[in-house]
């Protein structure tokens, strides 16, 4: 079995495929919060449990790919991996086979996260697209009819911008964000509701306006949102037309296929 490993800032994805019949098949999957500072103990026991939780034992797994944007973690998670799974994970890093041009000027500064976005989404969706993935930063990549990577832009994550706003306003208290019932509040907690999550639908659709306006053509590009506040967002999008929650991990797969060859990944045990 393949464990695909989604590292954010803010939270880990993981994603566990069965490839042993004639296409992988999501076997489980789970979303835990990110910490620097936690051992290789720590990250062990709680992937054991989950696995447990699921009927599932580490010993089943024989692969592990990993794309991380917290360098910090890094070297613990492959500790995990040897020590827990006795495996050698793959990371997605440059001189990874994406089978993608990146028609950008430095391809190297490209997050990992945001390759396994672009290569997911053209392989299920086809060209051109636009990915919206909702996580700490907020991430629109564009990928050509021709499944070219062209490019995108990053803002500043809903609930990083509400944490900006809470810190920095003395009589502003911390609520929780989500749609209000009108965008005309009447009280502190609605005017802060109706701000931070309006206000962040017309950051999300007019980033997306200018990109369409910018690629011109006939051809309508699919709009998909993914991570973790993907659904409470776009559905009030007026051109987000996919939410596919697992886009990463199932991207993380098809460059773990794409480089399956290159290195073996199984230690001896």
């Amino acid at each position: 079995m393949l464990l695909a490993l989604d590292v954010g800032n803010t939270n880990t994805v993981l994603g566990l495929y069965r490839l042993d019949g004639e296409k992988p098949e999501l076997a489980a999957h789970w979303r835990v919060a990110t910490h620097r500072s936690q051992t290789v103990d720590e990250y062990g026991v709680l992937f054991v449990n989950l696995f447990e939780m699921h009927g599932l034992a580490p010993t089943q797994v024989t692969h592990i790919i990993i794309a991380s944007v917290v360098p910090p973690v890094d070297s613990t998670l492959r500790r995990v991996c040897e020590t827990y799974f006795h495996v050698d994970p793959m990371f997605v890093e440059p001189g990874i086979k994406t089978g993608m041009k990146m028609l950008i000027d430095n391809p190297t500064e490209l997050g990992a996260d945001r390759i396994a976005d672009c290569i997911a989404a053209y392989e299920r969706y086809g060209g051109p697209c636009i990915v919206v993935d909702f996580g700490t930063a907020t991430k629109f990549e564009v990928v050509s009819a021709k499944g070219e990577y062209l490019g995108g832009a990053i803002a500043p994550g809903l609930g990083l911008s509400a944490d900006a706003l809470f810190s920095r306003a003395a009589r502003l208290s911390r609520v929780d964000i989500k749609k209000p019932a009108k965008v005309i509040g009447t009280n502190t907690v609605g005017h802060l509701q109706s701000g931070l999550f309006f206000g962040y639908i017309g950051l999300v659709d007019g980033i997306i306006a200018r990109i369409l306006k910018e690629l011109g053509g006939d051809r309508k590009p699919r709009i998909i949102a993914t991570g973790g506040l993907a659904r409470m967002v776009s559905e009030d999008s007026e051109y987000i037309s996919e939410i596919d929650e697992l886009l990463t991990i199932d991207g993380l797969r098809i460059l773990f296929e794409r480089n399956r060859s290159v290195k073996p990944r199984l230690r001896p045990h």
